[in-house]
């Protein structure tokens, strides 16, 4: 029994962790280069719709996919352009694009003669392997009972992880999120540094608000995915900036997501706790990692880039 739960637990992490690393990888990638996004929900939220639609239409997954990979990429150009060239504040952007997109991706849930809201989707990601590979105790489930998003979430945080610290982009991209006067002082170029790492943040996101609506919860419904967005930036922070940590940050997010469904399968005493105090669990552990945030050193020691959020003017460097 308990070795069950335990499983149904690690499978339901790995399942409900999964977007969370496509939009935690995305945005360390956009706060390496010094610029903070805090629209990451609204991005997610378009990319669930922009995949949902597409696969709905047209019954393919991989243009579901691509569509929400475009529509993520689209709206954080807005944040790049109003944040890098007109240089606005980054948070007053982002959470102005994540209202937006909130809004944006109810109205195209319900627009039209023929609405997305209760319908199913045309097809979902279901696991790559089956039979009796899956059988095999404790590893099979773990490693072959996944579907195709899930290994390119393990392959994203490993790339992630080697192109940051291995690789001469890299290393430049580091170097625009901590010093960018320096950093283009040595060829670099700053904006397209900062360009490039938005789009590829807003990308990642609109992925894993795909996973939502095309895997995790395939019938569209207004803000299918919760506050996954706001999660993923605290995730950033309590993984240290780094993507190998942000797989194991989400995971743990995951389980606890997980947690006042298990407990309620233990009986009592458990299951006497309050339903809404367990689903407080997540959101608690997102605030707390928001509160490291507002310290200076502390966030400096876990590893923010030293130039996160603060606009560069060349001509004063």
């Amino acid at each position: 029994m308990n070795e069950s739960l335990l499983m149904l637990t690690v499978m339901a992490a790995i399942g409900l962790g999964t977007p969370l690393i496509f939009a935690t990888v995305g945005e360390i990638l956009t706060e390496r280069s010094g610029i903070l996004n805090l629209g990451v929900q609204g991005m997610m939220l378009i990319g669930a719709v922009a995949g949902f639609w597409a696969t709905f239409t047209t019954g393919n997954l991989f243009l579901g996919v691509v569509i929400a990979i475009f529509a993520g990429a689209a709206l954080s150009s807005i944040h790049a352009f109003l944040s890098i060239t007109l240089r606005v504040s980054q948070i007053v952007s982002g959470l102005a694009l994540a209202i937006f997109g909130t809004g944006l991706a109810s109205f195209l849930g319900r627009a039209g003669g023929n609405p997305l809201v209760g319908n199913p989707s045309r097809a979902v990601f279901e696991p790559v392997f089956t039979g009796s590979i899956t059988e095999i105790p404790l590893i099979g489930p773990l490693l072959f009972g996944q579907d195709l998003l899930v290994y390119l979430s393990w392959a994203i945080a490993a790339g992630a992880s080697y192109y940051l610290f291995h690789t001469r982009m890299g290393l430049s991209l580091r170097a625009v999120g901590e010093d960018p006067a320096s950093a283009e002082s040595a060829g670099v170029n700053v904006s397209r540094i900062r360009y490039t790492h938005v789009l590829i943040g807003g990308a990642l996101a609109g992925l894993g608000g795909a996973y939502f609506s095309l895997a995790l919860t395939p019938t569209w419904q207004d803000d299918p995915i919760g506050a996954a967005g706001w999660i993923a930036i605290a995730l950033v922070i309590l993984s240290s900036w780094r993507p190998g940590r942000a797989v194991f940050a989400a995971y743990l997010f995951g389980a606890a997501e997980r947690v006042q469904f298990t407990l309620q399968t233990l009986g009592e005493p458990w299951s006497d706790i309050p339903s809404t105090l367990l689903a407080m669990l997540p959101f608690v552990l997102a605030i707390i990692a928001m509160i490291v945030l507002t310290s200076g050193k502390r966030a400096r020691y876990l590893g923010a880039p030293e130039a996160l959020a603060i606009p560069y003017f060349r001509e004063q460097r």
